[in-house]
């Protein structure tokens, strides 16, 4: 199978649960004049015009149906490197030395309640509790991405526990040149490497997860697949880079046109490896489904708070999830409504709505089925 049994099963009572009867104490509106307003929206809340031709806007599907299904969890912002792309080192400068305590991580875990949790940042192996942070989440039985660059690997493996609900998420952009480009420190790669190797041979489930920009030679991605084939990791998550506002280089990022050519011939490369993306998720990407975006499915909580709209753009951090949830002018985002959005495809934003059925076609729930099994 695709992923544990017990994952694969508990995501799915979870999320049949909570579509059968989601948490009212989640679904009210934001009230007039608590951040309702986005200065960002370029369409009026009966429609607009995009291209020349006038559009009605609808209402999201699931805009009274919210639940989150992955918390993006954010110890630290600090990292070790400067990658090209990365937004947080730049937006968090002036909170880059401060941590969240290992008890305030749990009880967010606890507040929101999704089944999975994606420990990441900033560099998590840099939080010097990493360890223990983890066991406290396995101990909510939860089942945790633990993102890192894998530089730290090997120094700190002995703090974990090989767990079937733990994964390491290594950070892997290309082949080593492109890779160390990448992430602007040669050696970087190889380190990645050794601490994969490590990991795996000490018993520990590990995944990579690769961001493709403009540039990206999807063939050198394919070559990277090809590369840790005799390694036997666990899956490759894969997704377009968002463009954040704190980067300055724009010409690394892609738009909608580009990403649907980039990712032309992804199905190719998703029989051939075990790439974690949905089906669904991957037709999103080709161009051929559209899917709204359901930013509260991976909600993001960090040393200010709960970050809002989404783990990719901030206009508020809230005190509570309840206040993220409800205080969030959610349909004021997204494709057509906030320019931030327009070229976003990040799986952060649409895997939920993958998951949750939404837009779905009657062969979807074969192909999910089939695609798990595999």
């Amino acid at each position: 199978m695709r992923f544990p049994l017990a994952m694969t099963a508990g995501l799915a009572r979870y999320i049949y649960r909570n579509k059968k009867r989601p948490p009212e104490q989640w679904q009210a509106d934001p009230k007039p004049g608590n951040g309702s307003s986005n200065p960002f929206r370029i369409l009026s809340g009966g429609g607009g015009e995009i291209n020349g031709e006038a559009r009605r806007r609808q209402p999201h599907p699931m805009i009274r149906k919210r639940f989150p299904i992955v918390l993006m969890l954010e110890p630290l912002h600090a990292c070790n490197l400067t990658c090209t792309g990365c937004g947080r080192i730049r937006e968090y400068e002036d909170s880059i030395t401060e941590r969240v305590p290992v008890a305030e991580c749990l009880a967010a875990v606890e507040e929101c309640g999704a089944p999975i949790v994606s420990i990441c940042g900033g560099e998590p192996m840099m939080y010097p509790q990493i360890g223990e942070l983890v066991r406290g989440i396995l101990n909510l039985d939860r089942h945790i991405y633990l993102c890192t660059n894998g530089m730290f690997i090997r120094k700190r493996l002995g703090e974990f526990q090989p767990d079937p609900r733990f994964f390491f998420n290594i950070h892997l952009d290309g082949l080593e040149k492109t890779h160390d480009l990448a992430v602007e420190r040669e050696g970087v790669f190889r380190e990645a490497m050794e601490g994969l190797k490590a990991a795996k041979a000490a018993g520990f489930k590990v995944c990579t997860n690769t961001t493709v920009y403009r540039e990206t030679d999807m063939k050198e991605v394919e070559a990277l697949f090809e590369y840790l084939e005799p390694f036997h990791v666990d899956g490759h998550q894969i997704a377009p880079a968002y463009g954040y506002s704190a980067v300055d280089d724009r010409e690394i990022f892609m738009t909608r046109e580009d990403i649907h050519e980039k990712f032309a011939d992804i199905d190719r490369l998703a029989r051939r490896f075990p790439i974690n993306q949905t089906p669904v998720y991957l037709d999103f990407l080709k161009g051929e489904r559209e899917l709204p975006c359901t930013a509260w499915g991976n909600p993001t909580y960090n040393v200010k708070g709960w970050k809002g709209p989404c783990y990719l753009i901030t206009d508020a951090h809230y005190r509570t999830f309840e206040e993220l949830m409800t205080q969030t002018p959610w349909e004021s985002y997204g494709h057509g409504n906030d320019p931030r959005c327009e070229h976003c495809m990040v799986h952060c934003g649409f895997e939920p709505s993958a998951a949750l059925g939404i837009n779905s076609k009657f062969t979807d729930n074969f192909r999910m089925l089939t695609w798990v099994l595999r």
